[in-house]
């Protein structure tokens, strides 16, 4: 299957906003409504939220919680959440916080699991070795998936469940994105997700990691037609480049504890069409959907920003 033809079916283009990225709203429930109504405004069609129990200085936020508050402070907009640290936590407890959410906002969340690293130091107080969490994850997934259809017994490397049930499951299921980079995510994502996340690749990459999931998907008796594939991806508005790239440039030097150069080829920035125009070679190699962390010097400048975007890659 060649990226071709998995695009010419693709679904449309999607375009989700990051909006912590955008201004503090924390404490102030009637700003956050502001800021998600301007969202919906725009056209945008989903919120993201990231998720990190411990990183470098111990900052962070629960991804399942953040997802929860911004499902219940409004009702149009779905949440991707992009992604979970799932090595961290015990499957079956995930798997009630899904069902729980999915009985208040049924259809209207997304869940991207990866491994993290970029602080082994995170793994390591929740208990985690990091050289595990691959194996980790692929039992969680293994029960989160069992738990969407019954009961299930499983006794594995890290869990041992006998008889394990939540009800009611949810219903539609939850989606379950696997983000990673390296040749086991990509495997990961075909047998045991419905579609892939990725982060700092090239359009080339990204068309060749699509048809590897879709191939390895076929080989294990799974149907690769309703994946849905996805791309986080740091963005820089402004009118000028420079300014543009001194917005992302800071915020993620900030967030990475690394200089920003070894990822400025994957973070466009400059204007809403130098932007679109950066991100359309990902839809031809079959993503179709941007979960975008916007920078700006002006969150409504950011906020029309990616609705300017979404319309043009639609």
């Amino acid at each position: 299957m060649t990226s071709s033809e998995t695009s010419s079916s693709s679904p449309r283009v999607r375009v989700g906003i990051f909006p912590d990225a955008l201004a503090p709203t924390a404490g102030d429930p009637d700003r956050l409504r502001a800021t998600l109504r301007r969202i919906a405004d725009v056209g945008v069609d989903h919120l993201c939220v990231g998720d990190h129990v411990s990183f470098f200085v111990g900052a962070g936020s629960d991804g399942l919680i953040t997802a929860a508050s911004l499902l219940s402070a409004q009702a149009e907009l779905p949440v991707y959440v992009a992604l979970y640290l799932l090595p961290l936590r015990h499957p079956v407890p995930v798997a009630r916080q899904l069902a729980t959410i999915a009985q208040l906002a049924p259809g209207r969340l997304t869940l991207g699991v990866g491994l993290g690293g970029e602080d082994p130091h995170e793994l390591e107080i929740c208990g985690v070795d990091p050289k595990t969490r691959g194996r980790r994850m692929d039992e969680s997934l293994r029960i989160l998936r069992g738990l969407g259809d019954g009961t299930v017994t499983f006794d594995g490397e890290f869990f041992s469940l006998a008889d394990a049930l939540i009800v009611p499951p949810p219903s539609p299921p939850v989606p379950l994105i696997v983000g990673g980079r390296s040749a086991a995510a990509v495997n990961r994502a075909a047998k045991l997700g419905d579609g892939w996340l990725g982060i700092w690749v090239s359009p080339r990459r990204y068309s060749m990691v699509r048809d590897q999931i879709a191939q390895q998907a076929t080989d294990a008796g799974r149907d690769p037609n309703g994946f849905e594939h996805a791309l986080n991806v740091w963005c820089g508005f402004g009118a000028a480049p420079e300014s543009a790239r001194e917005a992302v440039a800071t915020r993620m030097q900030a967030f990475y504890q690394m200089p920003f150069e070894p990822f400025e080829r994957y973070s466009p920035y400059g204007t809403p069409e130098q932007v679109a125009e950066f991100l359309s070679p990902y839809v031809d190699a079959g993503c179709s959907t941007f979960n975008v962390i916007p920078c700006a010097d002006d969150v409504e400048e950011a906020i029309a920003a990616v609705g300017q975007v979404r319309k043009l890659l639609s």
